[in-house]
């Protein structure tokens, strides 16, 4: 039997055990595991020195190295992240509907968990903690394959959960990690109907992809980050720089960060010049359409290539823009329905940029980098769906469980 099946199938044997769970003991597991992974810091950092070094060796980018490095500090966030997980509202059992029928039948719809999670990533360490702590405060397993970029710090990481699960009410198995490094390994997972009851992606438009067009279980879709700014042409100068460095600069290697500022001419011609030299003090390349490079002639020419790459880089695409129709018509060609902004002080340009474009978060006045779980109140997220079925946006607890009916009657048989 190959590694993937006989944990999925590990995972699988504990689903009777977690629905039962009351919300206190997948707390007090979640609080065993935060104080692990504290006392497990230094040995979770030598693994991950490992991964970083193999990194270096094979040329991976400053801004992944970036995704992977994990310090004391970090560790420290994302226990912290398991803690903010414990003081959120359980939301298995939560009553949603009632509905009594004139037969005298008494029907409840509540939310139960999705069962076993299949969560497919790249390099981010800190998803394997916060995939573990949302799967388990809902009550479902999670079979975990991450990057072999980070398969070091991984299973240094799922070693410390297994040790503290055995000192809680949640059984060990419960927490997977697949370590076959293959692409094979990923493929099998996406076949597994009748062990995985879904899938969860989270990387790269390829990985993504890859998951949405052969998965064969059900998948929960989570988008790359084609996110865009576009500053009209009534916008603040200062506010406007803000927001757009903020939401490139702040982050780059993260899916909220923008990789294409849209400039209305009107802008473009008091000010670009000013931000653009903003964006170069900050390090950024800036690559510019034919009008954006009459403003900035430093700007490297823009493709249609460009416009159409997630970065996740110091690297920004600006075009020049007629009007809020153009913007409007170059997100629905390039977005990926993530997070766009539009800068403007006209509020009927704010509403219709936020009735219009097809995204999960459209933000007015605000940088694209709170589409977040935590910065939405939610807590950890298990990614950021792009999909318009079950689950939009961050994804919370509520997102990672199902609904059961629940129907009584006394004798009651149908005509």
């Amino acid at each position: 039997m190959s590694e993937v099946r006989q944990k999925a199938e590990l995972a699988k044997q504990t689903t009777s055990i977690l629905n039962r769970l009351t919300t206190e003991q997948k707390n007090e597991a979640l609080q065993i595991i935060a104080t692990a992974l504290i006392a497990g810091s230094d040995a979770i950092i030598a693994a991950n020195e490992e991964d970083l070094i193999r990194g270096r060796e094979n040329g991976t980018s400053t801004s992944l190295l970036d995704r992977l490095a994990l310090n004391h500090e970090r560790i420290k966030d994302i226990a912290e992240g398991l803690r903010q997980i414990v003081d959120l509202p359980d939301p298995v059992g939560d009553i949603l509907e009632t509905t009594d029928r004139p037969n005298g039948l008494h029907i409840v719809k509540k939310r139960v968990p999705l069962g076993v999670i299949g969560i497919v990533y790249e390099a981010r360490p800190n998803v394997t903690v916060d995939a573990v702590g949302l799967c388990l405060k809902t009550g479902n397993a999670v079979v975990l394959r991450g990057g072999s970029s980070a398969l070091s710090s991984n299973r240094k990481i799922v070693e410390i959960i297994h040790s503290a699960l055995a000192t809680s009410a949640i059984p060990s198995h419960a927490v997977q990690l697949i370590e076959d490094p293959n692409r094979s390994s990923v493929d099998e997972m996406l076949k597994l109907n009748g062990l995985l009851d879904v899938v969860i992606p989270r990387g790269g438009s390829a990985l993504i992809q890859n998951v949405v067009q052969n998965a064969t279980v059900p998948v929960i879709e989570t988008g790359a980050g084609i996110c865009h700014t576009y500053i009209d042409g009534s916008a603040d100068l200062e506010m406007s720089a803000a927001i757009a460095i903020n939401a490139k600069v702040q982050r780059p290697s993260v899916c909220n960060s923008i990789e294409t500022l849209l400039v209305h001419e009107t802008f473009a011609r008091a000010h670009l010049n000013d931000l653009a030299q903003r964006f170069r003090e900050a390090g950024v390349e800036l690559r510019g359409c034919d009008q954006t490079r009459n403003f900035v002639d430093w700007a490297i020419p823009a493709s249609d290539e460009d416009f159409a790459t997630e970065y996740n880089d110091y690297i920004l695409n600006i075009k020049v823009v007629h009007d809020l129709d153009e913007a409007l018509a170059h997100i629905q060609r390039f977005g990926t329905k993530h997070s766009e902004c539009i800068v403007t002080n006209n509020r009927l340009h704010a509403e219709r940029f936020q009735q219009e474009v097809d995204a999960a978060a459209v933000y007015h006045n605000a940088s694209t980098r709170f589409t977040d779980g935590y910065e939405f109140g939610y807590g950890a997220e298990i990614g950021i769906s792009t999909q318009k079925l079950h689950a939009r946006g961050p994804m919370g607890l509520p997102a990672l469980t199902s609904s059961k009916y629940i129907i009584d009657g006394n004798g009651q048989i149908r005509q």
